[in-house]
Order: C-alpha cells, then sequence, then structure tokens
C-alpha cells in the first residue's frame, strides 16, 4: 500500500450529490409574503406619524412666535401692524406706526421669518379674525380650511 492510498482510505472523501443548494420557489414566496404583510402593517404607521410631526412642530414654532410678539407688545405698547408682519420681529419697521422701544437684536432667535414645515411662511393679522391677533399656518394643503393635516393650523388652537 503507498502512503497515499493509505491516507485516502483514512479520511474518505464524501462528494455530496448536490454542491451547489439555493433556495426554492416556496421559501422565496414565504420570505416576500411575511416581508407584504409587515410593510402593510408598519408603513401606514410611519406615514401618518410624519404629518402628525408636522404639525407638532407648527404648533411648536407658532407658540414662540406669540411668546415674541408679547415681549414685543411690551416694550412698544403694540403688536407690529399686518403690513409690518412678523418681520418686526427681526427688524425694527421703518413703516407707522414705529415701534418706541424696539429691542436691539430683535425678539427672535432667527434671522430670517420662520416658515412653517410645508415650506410656507406663517400668516400674521392683527386684529386678528379668531383673537385679538393671529399666527397661522394654512397646513398641508396650503388653502383655508381643511381637515386632519390639511386644516389650518393657529395661535387660537393652542
Amino acid at each position: 500500500m503507498t502512503p497515499m492510498n493509505s491516507i485516502r482510505s483514512a479520511f474518505p472523501i464524501a462528494i455530496p450529490a448536490r454542491i451547489a443548494r439555493g433556495f426554492t420557489l416556496i421559501e422565496i414566496m414565504v420570505v416576500i409574503t411575511i416581508l407584504g404583510v409587515l410593510a402593510a402593517l408598519i408603513v401606514p404607521r410611519v406615514v401618518g406619524r410624519t404629518d402628525d410631526a408636522k404639525i407638532v412642530a407648527a404648533k411648536q414654532d407658532i407658540a414662540s412666535i406669540m411668546q415674541a410678539l408679547k415681549l414685543y407688545r411690551l416694550d412698544n405698547g403694540r403688536y407690529p401692524t399686518t403690513d409690518q408682519g412678523l418681520q418686526a420681529l427681526i427688524t425694527k419697521p421703518t413703516t407707522e406706526p414705529q415701534p418706541t422701544n424696539w429691542k436691539q437684536g430683535g425678539y427672535l432667535e432667527r434671522n430670517s421669518v420662520p416658515v412653517d414645515p410645508w415650506g410656507e411662511p406663517y400668516k400674521f393679522l392683527n386684529p386678528g379674525i379668531k383673537g385679538e391677533i393671529d399666527v397661522f399656518s394654512l397646513g398641508r394643503d396650503k388653502a383655508n380650511g381643511g381637515e386632519g393635516p390639511d386644516a389650518d393650523i393657529g395661535s387660537w388652537t393652542l
């Protein structure tokens, strides 16, 4: 017996009938079905949360703007006019009535008029329709009225 033959007989090599094995069609279909069920359950919850988060962000922005407007009124004895708008919180108005004690640096931490989560500037009315003054966003649909995520979000809802 040669040395090679003795090694072969001591360590037999098993050659499998199928060297490469893939997934069967049934296994692939089961996995796709499971993924489809998970997507059907999870995606609507995630998509709905985006609108909810934007509504919450808009309400927080409006509350912050309302605080800045109250400080403006405290310093100057009146709110800015509708024509002066929210820009009066950032730069001193040059139109009448000019503020008498405008705070250097403005009343908002931002250097520009804030925009709502849908990319539109917040609206400001003085006098307001639903309150002494109104600060509001038209919502997702960018039109007056609406329901759900399309509803107007304003200082009157805080």
